[in-house]
C-alpha cells in the first residue's frame, strides 16, 4: 500500500449547537471566525461549505453582493492558509423545495432550485474550488402516487445538465451515485449504513470508476435518524474496512480530502466542543496505520484456503493489537 499523507476537512455545521429532531440547542452559537480559528487550531487543511454558509441569506442578495462576500471569504480563507474543498446548494430549507427541489411538481420551484444551484457554482468559483456537491434531500415522495419517478429522472438530468453548461470546468459529486465524465460522487459512511449498504463496498465501487471525489466519514448506530457520530465510534471494524478500501484504491493521490461530517454528542460541554473532530481524525490515522500493517500475505493465504474463520480472527486480533 502507498505511504501517502491525507488532507483533512470539515464544515462549519460540524461544530453544531446540539439541536436534533428531539431537542433544542444546548450550546451557544459561535461565529464563523471562531470556527475557522478552531479548524486551524486542530491543524485541518480545508473547509467545506453550503452556499449559504459562504454567503448567508444568499437568496436575498444580488449577484454583486454574492460576488463581494464570496471574495471576502476567499481572502479570509487564504489568510488562514485554508482551502475551500467544495460548495453545496442548500436547497432543502426553502419553502419552495418542500416537495423536492429539482423534482418538484411545480415548475416554478424547479426553476428556483436550478437558479440557486447556478449561484452556488458562482460561489464555488469565487472560493477557488471546482467541486459542487448535491445532496438530493427531499427529492423523494411522501405519497408514492404524488410523483412520476420516470419524469423525476428527467428533471434531475435537466438540472445537472444546466449546471454543467453553466460552467465548463465544474465537477459535480452526488451523494451517493456516480455518473458521466464530470459527475462523480461523495460517499458518507452514515448514509450508506442507513441505506443498509456497506460503506467499504461503496468506496470500492466508486473508486473502480474513478468517481470518488469527496468523502464524509462518520458513524451510525443502526437505522436511527442521521446521527453523524465520530468516525469509528459505533463500529470500529466497519471503519477499518473503509480505511482499507481508501488505501487500496489510492484515495487522496489526486488531492481529495478526507472530510469528517460529524457532530458533537448532544450532552457535550462547550470546553469539549471540538473533540469529535479531533477524535475522528485520530481514529482515522490509527486505522491507516492498522491498514498498512495488516498481514495481507497471511490474509491472502487464508482466503485461498477458504479459511474464513481464521481470517475473521486475524482481523479481530489485529484490531485488538495482539
Amino acid at each position: 500500500m502507498s505511504k501517502r499523507n491525507y488532507k483533512f476537512c470539515f464544515g462549519p455545521w460540524n461544530i453544531s449547537e446540539g439541536q436534533d429532531p428531539y431537542g433544542s440547542p444546548v450550546r451557544p452559537a459561535q461565529t464563523f471566525d471562531w470556527k475557522l480559528a478552531a479548524l486551524k487550531k486542530l491543524g485541518f487543511d480545508a473547509m467545506m461549505f453550503h452556499d449559504d454558509d459562504a454567503v448567508p441569506d444568499i437568496d436575498g442578495k444580488s449577484d454583486a453582493q454574492v460576488r463581494k462576500e464570496s471574495k471576502l471569504l476567499k481572502k479570509k480563507l487564504a489568510d488562514a492558509g485554508v482551502a475551500a474543498e467544495m460548495v453545496a446548494p442548500r436547497l432543502w430549507f426553502d419553502p419552495r423545495t418542500i416537495d423536492g427541489a429539482y423534482t418538484s411538481n411545480d415548475p416554478k420551484c424547479r426553476k428556483y432550485a436550478i437558479e440557486r444551484s447556478l449561484r452556488c457554482i458562482d460561489v464555488a468559483n469565487h472560493l477557488g474550488t471546482d467541486l459542487i456537491v448535491l445532496w438530493l434531500a427531499r427529492e423523494g415522495s411522501y405519497i408514492r402516487e404524488s410523483k412520476n419517478a420516470r419524469k423525476c429522472v428527467d428533471y434531475l438530468v435537466e438540472a445537472i445538465d444546466a449546471m454543467l453548461a453553466h460552467d465548463k470546468k465544474i465537477r459535480i459529486s452526488i451523494e451517493p451515485k456516480p455518473d458521466a465524465k464530470r459527475v462523480g460522487c461523495l460517499i458518507e459512511s452514515a448514509h450508506s449504513i442507513l441505506a443498509g449498504l456497506d460503506t467499504a463496498d461503496d468506496i470500492d465501487f466508486a473508486m473502480s470508476f474513478g468517481k470518488l471525489w469527496s468523502l464524509h466519514l462518520n458513524d451510525q448506530n443502526g437505522l436511527k435518524f442521521d446521527q453523524d457520530k465520530p468516525f469509528g465510534s459505533a463500529n470500529l471494524r466497519v471503519a477499518f474496512n473503509q480505511v482499507r478500501a481508501l488505501e487500496r484504491n489510492g484515495y487522496g493521490k489526486n488531492g481529495e480530502y478526507v472530510c469528517f461530517d460529524v457532530h458533537p454528542f448532544r450532552p457535550t460541554k462547550v470546553e469539549h466542543w471540538l473533540a469529535h473532530l479531533d477524535n475522528s481524525r485520530r481514529t482515522f490515522l490509527k486505522l491507516v496505520a492498522k491498514a498498512r500493517s495488516f498481514d495481507e500475505k497471511q490474509a491472502k493465504a487464508l482466503i485461498k484456503d477458504r479459511n474464513y474463520a481464521a481470517l475473521d480472527q486475524l482481523v479481530i486480533e489485529h484490531l485488538l493489537g495482539r
